[in-house]
């Protein structure tokens, strides 16, 4: 009776029409930057479940735990899997493991709930498609130290309707500025102003991505104090045709227009950083790329202000973070405690810390993100600092990012005759 419930909550949540699927983005492409996806066109159909190597533990003990992950993370699961058999010898259990990414998990899982994993991995913006599915179980051992142990933002990215429903994994998927230290100081960094001026100075350019790119967008608007959340009825609502947001969408015209701007992806990002490119955002994925081309000259830190109103006003981003959910389809009580702790031992502060080494992933834990190694990775630093102005994507819809990448199109090529006119149209696109 329970799968039949569920299986019917799905089935309706994969059929609404302004279902988010999938979202934010680690490496971001054009519009909107998704992880592995793009909200604003129909997913890919979901992997196979690949087989992930060997089992760990004894094949006949009491319990079979059933792990996804990525492919990328295999070897380290595997590694953090025999860690926690060897710290709970109460625990009767063998450990299988299956390939299914993070973007990937909530559709994987809607095939068959009861098939599915029992600890998966996922972006938060999933997060909401499994709760309305009933497909995790809330987080309840444990509780208060998992919360104290990590940043807020990525408590508040694992919670819905004041519950906690996973454990996060890593702090990192959000964007900063990466910059040339050879040609811009950390004065000109400061503000988009300084930074355009010293850029043209140099005869080189600032590039973000705005054109058809809402993820990137978005940071004016919330950074004005615009807001986005989600109704009783489940649609989307955004205010970004207030006074507010007409300031903003003038500021990004000013911007845009400015011969030192430019537009363009990662691959233009990567293509010209060190020769055209003085600075760009971007994310953690490209440090390694941008390290090989400038070496120490490489700098990173948070969003620069920009002028809106005459005023100065700090850009917002969007945050994503990775967590760890469990399913809510085991009916056995003793694998459902073995499954949040052996979710809640690979998101803990050492997990965290090794998963930063083999992988290069920021943490979420408090303690792992001061450690010194951390500390010395100049994106994780920078993204920390630009965390307090981010904005978790849980309360954001497929609707929001085709309307919003028009936006950004339309801001580009300057050609709003009447700015107003165009956010009210944009926005009743998105609430619609």
């Amino acid at each position: 009776m329970k799968k039949a419930l569920l299986i019917l909550l799905i089935l309706a949540l994969i059929c609404a029409p302004l279902t988010a699927c999938g979202g934010a983005p680690e490496a971001p492409p054009a519009a909107p930057p998704a992880q592995d996806d793009t909200p604003d066109a129909a997913p890919p159909p979901p992997p196979e479940d690949d087989g992930g190597g060997e089992d760990v533990g004894d094949a006949n003990a009491q319990h079979t735990l059933r792990v996804w992950g990525a492919q990328d993370d295999m070897d380290m699961l595997h590694e953090l899997a025999g860690g926690f058999i060897a710290e709970h010898p109460e625990y009767s259990v063998h450990i299988e493991f299956g390939v299914v990414g993070e973007p990937d998990a909530f559709a994987r899982f809607a095939e068959d709930p009861a098939a599915a994993a029992d600890v998966f991995s996922f972006p938060n913006d999933q997060l909401r498609d499994f709760v309305n599915a009933g497909g995790l179980y809330e987080v309840q051992r444990n509780k208060d130290d998992i919360v104290s142990r990590n940043v807020d933002g990525s408590i508040d990215a694992a919670s819905l309707n004041g519950s906690l429903w996973a454990y996060p994994k890593t702090a990192d998927n959000g964007y900063f500025l990466y910059y040339d230290k050879s040609v811009l100081t950390e004065d000109d960094i400061k503000t988009v102003d300084g930074l355009l001026a010293a850029a043209q100075a140099a005869d080189k350019k600032f590039l973000m991505a705005l054109d058809n790119n809402a993820w990137y967008l978005v940071s004016f608007f919330l950074g004005a104090g615009n807001t986005i959340s989600i109704d009783g009825s489940g649609k989307q609502v955004v205010d970004f045709n207030d006074a507010q947001g007409l300031a903003a969408a003038q500021a990004i015209l000013e911007i845009t227009a400015h011969p030192a701007y430019l537009n363009g992806d990662d691959s233009v990002l990567t293509g010209g950083f060190g020769g055209s490119i003085a600075a760009g955002v971007s994310g953690i994925w490209n440090l390694d790329a941008l390290q090989s081309i400038l070496g120490d000259d490489l700098g990173a830190a948070k969003l620069p202000t920009f002028t809106m109103g005459g005023q100065q006003v700090q850009m917002g981003s969007f945050s994503g973070y990775k967590l760890v959910g469990v399913n809510a389809m085991i009916d056995d009580p003793e694998k459902v405690a073995i499954a949040m702790d052996f979710a809640d031992f690979i998101t803990n502060e050492q997990s965290q810390l090794r998963r930063f080494e083999l992988r290069g992933l920021g943490p979420s834990n408090i303690v792992a993100a001061g450690n010194p190694a951390v500390q010395e990775n100049i994106a994780v630093v920078a993204l920390a600092a630009q965390e307090v102005y981010a904005t978790p994507q849980n309360n954001v819809l497929g609707s929001f990012w085709e309307a919003m990448g028009s936006l950004g199109t339309a801001l580009v090529n300057q050609d709003s005759t009447d700015l107003q006119e165009l956010l009210d149209t944009v926005v009743a696109q998105i609430m619609s």
